[in-house]
């Protein structure tokens, strides 16, 4: 399974118990009560969803949008 955008925006709904319409691209994850534990168990769950990112490079930036662009990042190096 891949992920996909829309994917993560549910997961983080769901860690957070918030709608995924109502998160927003660019919206502050932390802002909306993600913590680095809730973090790292989202990451662990879409590494085995073929996501191959750690830990480092989501924390740089608390965003679904900044994310998304690490992922495709990633994906455009092969």
């Amino acid at each position: 399974m891949t992920i996909t955008l829309e994917r993560m925006r549910a997961d983080v709904a769901a860690m957070i118990h918030e709608q995924p319409q109502d998160i927003g691209l660019d919206d502050n994850l932390m802002d909306l009560g993600l913590d680095s534990m809730r973090l790292m168990n989202l990451i662990l769950a879409w590494q085995e969803a073929g996501v191959d990112l750690d830990f480092g490079e989501f924390a740089e930036e608390f965003s679904l949008a900044g994310w998304w662009r690490a992922i495709e990042a990633k994906r455009a190096r092969g």
